[in-house]
């Protein structure tokens, strides 16, 4: 029962997360009338805030933490908005998001707006789930792994997800790749129930 209720978290939390980021579409849409490039202007905000999420523990920390008041959050997040120069677009978005209080669907937002820019583009999108946030080495690695596997021109879509422990889910389409460590230890407790 515990498993149907974090799957449905999970599933509630991804659907906040696409609303959010349907409707930084729907501002872009229409602002392109009178600017052309703002698709690619918010994309690259939210991959420069993101970049701040991956590269800073103490940033992450941050966001996920739901004591944290609205004033404390607005704060902090202007200054690193100002640091990293993200657009008044991305900027409304944190701003939204704080005051709804859903801060910490931040990263679900720019994951789920650069998911459907990519299907808007064309593009096949990795769903890319790790323990640890990627290295850029890593984030290489797996682009020439599925560029071997005759996918190429993918964009990753990354989420972090301590639950399973270590390696990697990657899910494209309706494939799925489950090399994680929690699926590996699943499996040998399996094999070892049924030698039983």
């Amino acid at each position: 029962m515990a498993a149907e209720t974090i799957d449905l978290n999970a599933s509630q939390s991804a659907g906040v997360a696409a609303r959010y980021a349907l409707a930084l579409l729907g501002l872009a849409d229409d602002l392109r009338a009178q600017d052309p490039g703002v698709l690619d202007r918010i994309a690259n905000d939210l991959e420069r805030l993101m970049e701040v999420w991956r590269s800073d523990a103490d940033f992450r920390a941050f966001l996920a933490d739901p004591r944290r008041g609205a004033a404390e959050q607005q704060k902090v997040l202007t200054a690193i908005i100002q640091k990293v120069g993200v657009g008044e677009e991305v900027r409304k978005l944190v701003g939204v998001l704080v005051n709804n209080r859903r801060l910490a669907s931040l990263p679900a937002v720019a994951a789920a707006f650069g998911a459907e820019l990519a299907q808007r583009r064309g593009q096949q999108v990795a769903h890319v789930t790790s323990a640890f946030p990627l290295t850029d080495t890593q984030r290489a690695q797996i682009a020439a792994r599925l560029t071997e596997s005759g996918i190429s021109g993918v964009k990753l879509a990354e989420t972090v997800d301590p639950a399973i422990l270590g390696g990697l889910i990657v899910r494209i389409g309706s494939r799925l790749y489950d090399n994680s460590l929690k699926s590996k230890l699943q499996r040998m407790q399996f094999a070892m129930k049924g030698a039983a």
